[in-house]
């Protein structure tokens, strides 16, 4: 639907197809690869600190993340040869398992990266989606804005670089192999703006079927704020009087269309759905608080920690983490996009002004969502409800993060940008005082905003204890075995071992523990509660937690080596083991000494194997009174 290209009457869309004249496409096939070239070595510089060493460096900004992406890499791989259930597993969280459909699973990626995961391992096989998936989303971008919104490849391309490479994607590119792949939402949108042509309903319908699952499968949060933005988009423009015709008319195209992707979603779609909302190990609504994770209004008009204005100290730590600074725009492109949206308005067709006006409704709306059911400002919180406290409660919506809504808007300030710039371009405004402020204001509010690469840290090597394959000599076919201190987001070693395990193929251990979100209670209960970061703590993982991270050493007694014997009889552990390093987050070194000090106190001297030590564990013996 287009505010700027031409269109018969008061349309506000292109004809179904883009004309083209002699000569014109090999010309777009160069504009599209420079474009491809551009994106990827802009993705290739943000990523580049993990390309350096993917196997011994990681996010310092979300050590755990990673090794959650790497383990569903490398469970990929295990799926594909081995058969499992991709939506669920019990080599995390021993013995009760995790359901990955109420997680982030991104199967379409993990099946389709099999083969690299294999021969190079889940750690490559992770950069090379996260570079992918932010070049990827440039340049869907760019594709998208170029066939529907404007002429000029430029305008298009600049624009697509924002868009893809905007602050709210850099900073998810810490770790979120999800919220990277910006790319779902144009392509949908795309393929929703094509529901509306004459005599190919089924086709479309079952495009947009097809593009569901894959979004489902990959991002389904952002699947679900794209497809709330496509509504609320569709529901304002169809009200406009100037294209109400054109509404009505495609009406009927549109609904038959629809019936098909539902049908198509549902099918594809069915097991996946019933797995996230009624299998096992399922919870209600999030594991994290939606109060918490939401956008202070400030940060719209702050620059992020990882751009030439954080460089200089120009950010503000307004964000819930770094991986969360989903808006900071910076005062200029706000202001930039409020006085392109006004300057628009009053040149364009009533047509096109209808887009315009939907455009910024769906704007408008994801800015005020994204503030969640408080409003915080400068982090002071006003006690007073927003729109999100009402919907907090509401299916989709109570498993949604409210900071993450601000992602739309980068959408639709790449709309705005695209349309500005392709009007200054092409003329539309004319040279002088107007045209070079303008102008002048897309170089100040992009500048500051150019991306720095993700910070990276040194990680602890994989074992040879594992590598070389000597753990199965002290676990059993099913057995359960862990490192020390166990698996959790911020000791995420363990996982990360499971993981490679599982990439070279052969029989996986299992690990109690590990970074994921699950129930806090089991069974009925659990599945009416929110959910939780990792399992339950028992008092044995929360010992060497604690060892770990504080450093922290307590004298233990006999009630602790009971209780250390029932957790371990729970877990089913046939042996625990300690690395010669331990793995921190944003370069913080954890307490190894600590750690070892804890478990010979518990357990006696370990045994040295290959290059870790290793306490074997008899179960419902050991650890054995004193």
């Amino acid at each position: 639907m287009s505010v700027t290209a031409p269109a018969p009457a008061a349309s506000a869309d292109p004809p179904s197809e883009p004309v083209t004249t002699p000569g014109r496409r090999p010309r777009a096939w160069r504009a599209h690869l420079t474009m491809a070239v551009v994106a990827l070595a802009m993705a290739g510089y943000v990523t580049h600190g993990l390309w350096a060493d993917p196997y011994n460096h990681v996010l310092s900004d979300n050590v755990g993340d990673q090794a959650f992406f790497e383990w569903l890499m490398g469970y990929g791989y295990y799926t594909v040869t081995q058969g499992s259930d991709p939506f669920f597993t019990d080599l995390l969280n021993a013995p009760l398992g995790v359901n990955l459909a109420a997680n982030t699973s991104i199967t379409v990626y993990t099946v389709l990266l099999t083969p690299l995961t294999h021969l190079a391992g889940p750690q490559v096989s992770f950069v090379t989606v996260l570079t992918l998936n932010l070049a990827g989303s440039a340049f869907a971008w760019y594709l998208f804005l170029r066939r529907w919104l404007v002429r000029n490849a430029g305008a298009a391309a600049v624009a697509g670089l924002f868009c893809g490479f905007a602050p709210g994607f850099i900073s998810h590119a810490n770790g979120h192999l999800n919220w990277t792949a910006g790319w779902v939402a144009p392509v949908v949108l795309w393929q929703v703006l094509k529901l509306r042509e004459e005599g190919r309903w089924l086709r479309n319908g079952i495009r947009l079927g097809v593009l569901l699952a894959i979004g489902f499968s990959i991002a389904a949060e952002g699947l679900f704020y794209t497809a709330l933005a496509s509504g609320i988009f569709l529901l304002v423009w169809s009200c406009a009087k100037a294209v109400r015709h054109e509404a009505r008319a495609a009406l009927g195209t549109v609904l038959r269309a629809l019936g098909v992707t539902a049908v198509v979603a549902g099918v594809l779609l069915g097991y996946p759905l019933y797995m996230h909302f009624a299998g096992p190990q399922t919870f209600s609504g999030t594991g994290f608080n939606q109060r918490y994770f939401a956008e202070d209004l400030a940060s719209y008009l702050s620059f992020p920690s990882r751009s030439l204005a954080g460089m200089f100290g120009m950010h503000k730590d307004l964000a819930p983490n770094r991986t969360e600074e989903t808006s900071f725009f910076g005062v200029p492109m706000v202001v930039l996009m409020v006085t392109t949206f006004m300057v628009l308005r009053h040149r364009v067709t009533p047509g096109r002004r209808a887009t315009l006006r939907a455009v910024g409704v769906v704007g408008l709306v994801f800015v005020v969502l994204s503030w969640g059911p408080r409003l915080f400002v400068n982090k002071h919180q006003y006690d007073f409800p927003l729109p999100y406290a009402a919907l907090a409660h509401l299916p989709l919506f109570d498993s949604a993060l409210p900071v993450r809504f601000a992602l739309v808007v980068v959408g639709v300030f790449g709309i705005l940008l695209a349309l500005l710039l392709d009007e200054l371009i092409s003329r539309g405004i004319p040279y002088g005082s107007l045209h070079g402020a303008l102008s002048a204001a897309v170089v100040v509010s992009l500048l500051p905003l150019f991306p720095l690469p993700v910070r990276v840290q040194h990680r602890s090597p994989e074992p040879a204890f594992i590598a070389d394959g000597t753990w199965k000599n002290y676990v059993p076919e099913g057995g359960t075995i862990s490192s020390l201190p166990f698996a959790l987001n911020v000791t995420a070693d363990g996982q990360r071992w499971q993981a490679y395990t599982m990439a070279r193929g052969g029989r996986p251990f299992r690990i109690p523990d590990g970074y994921f979100l699950g129930p806090q209670a089991e069974g009925e209960a659990g599945r009416k509660l929110p959910g939780q970061i990792g399992a339950t703590q028992r008092a044995t993982d929360w010992l060497f937690l604690r060892a770990a991270w504080w450093g922290y050493v307590i004298q233990l007694n006999n009630s602790d080596r009971a209780q250390a014997r029932a957790d371990f009889a729970y877990w089913g552990v046939d042996a625990v083991f300690l690395t010669a390093e331990i793995t921190g987050s944003d370069h913080q070194t954890l307490n190894r000494d600590a750690v070892l000090a804890t478990a010979t106190d518990l357990l006696g001297p370990p045994e040295r194997v290959d290059d870790v030590l290793v306490w074997r564990i008899r179960r419902g013996v050991d650890p054995v009174d004193r």
